[in-house]
């Protein structure tokens, strides 16, 4: 079976300008990877402006045994201002590669397609799950390719996800679980006119500032065991008055709450509903939820990536749950999912790059999780 080079794959990759939302050539290389591994390589495209087209692949070898999944995304945040090399051009310099998505997340993508070039064949399914669409809004990306393995009856059994978990070393960090995420937007009626006749008007900003006063003062909790506390966050108050004597006509505001496993999005929603329509029974309340929180307990699987990391790196990693969103908040409803990649200290950062050392002791870290978790 050919061996990928993994540098040499990690600049192709990074040599595509694949801006969320991606489509085309980031994925011709892929493909173009995969497909002398034995793979059949599944491309489609979803959706349409402003958050699409977004093209996803899901690349399947094997039809029979334990199903071992790693996902990943393509897709990359625009680059910014002030590289001292061009973002995409994926040059190997000093011993390391540098390029847009150089660790989130080309180098780990690349670093698996390695490593599924060293599982056996006859081990058992390997697939890989990449979308376009993971640093954008994730509405036509994972979900949808969640949506394809579930019509064709594809099911792992784990799912390792290529995020940029370590710190300050390779290994250092495994991501077993994530906090949810929902944003919710406020807005509060009145009625319009003026300062000196306030009894001709309604001003809806009391209202509004009662009601955020009342949600800044709830704790929803104090966290947990492997969790963090949930927090409410105040992202947003508008008025938009551009006149100094005029009451307004509506107020409005926007929340931002990460929450651990001892809630629920739609339940955060309504509980601000409630809270908000105590002060302003008229106001509009809207939510959405991103993702849920969700957590793989630590046992057979955390333990064998621990493994592997330790036999490669000689640490022994940490399990955590900090951090942002990833698309393992939609791959947990699966099976059990666990995070575990690169450094993230230049991840959206100008110059991001990553230690060819580290891309290689990556495929090796990678191959070893495949197996195992093949194994069973």
């Amino acid at each position: 079976m050919i061996q990928p080079d993994v540098v040499d794959l990690t600049s192709r990759l990074l040599a595509c300008a694949s801006v969320t939302p991606a489509i085309g050539t980031v994925f011709d290389v892929a493909e173009a990877a995969l497909v002398p591994l034995g793979f059949h390589v599944d491309r489609f495209i979803v959706g349409e402006a402003p958050d699409g087209p977004v093209e996803n692949l899901l690349a399947v070898r094997g039809d029979s045994g334990r199903h071992f999944a790693f996902a990943g995304h393509l897709d990359v945040v625009p680059p910014g201002e002030g590289w001292r090399g061009g973002p995409f051009d994926g040059r190997v310099e000093r011993g390391l590669v540098h390029g847009r998505g150089a660790v989130d997340m080309k180098g780990a993508v690349a670093a698996f397609i390695a490593a599924a070039a060293r599982v056996p064949a006859e081990a058992g399914i390997v697939s890989l799950i990449l979308t376009g669409d993971e640093e954008g809004p994730a509405v036509f990306g994972t979900r949808a390719l969640i949506d394809r393995m579930r019509a064709r009856g594809l099911a792992p059994d784990l799912c390792l996800v290529g995020e940029p978990t370590s710190q300050v070393r390779l290994g250092d960090m495994v991501k077993i679980g994530r906090r949810g995420s929902v944003n919710i937007w406020i807005t509060v009626p009145g009625r319009q006119g003026h300062v000196a006749y306030p009894h001709l008007a309604d001003n809806p900003v009391p209202r509004l500032v009662a009601a955020l006063s009342a949600i800044d003062a709830v704790t929803l909790d104090t966290g947990n065991a492997w969790f963090q506390a949930s927090n409410i966050e105040i992202t947003d108050i508008t008025v938009g008055n551009p006149a100094t004597n005029v009451i307004p006509a509506q107020a409005s505001a926007r929340l931002s709450i990460r929450f651990n496993d001892e809630h629920r999005g739609h339940d955060l929603i309504e509980r601000v509903r409630s809270v908000v329509q105590a002060h302003a029974p008229e106001a509009v309340v809207e939510g959405r939820v991103s993702g849920e929180a969700f957590l793989t307990p630590p046992g057979a699987f955390s333990t064998l990536i621990a493994g592997a990391i330790e036999r490669h790196t000689g640490i022994m990693p940490e399990l955590s749950t900090t951090g942002g969103t990833s698309d393992a908040r939609f791959l947990s409803a699966l099976c059990p999912t666990v995070e575990f990649g690169l450094l993230n200290a230049t991840m959206h950062k100008v110059d991001e790059a990553v230690a060819v050392d580290d891309l290689r002791r990556l495929v090796d870290i990678y191959a070893d999780i495949a197996v195992a978790g093949l194994a069973g």
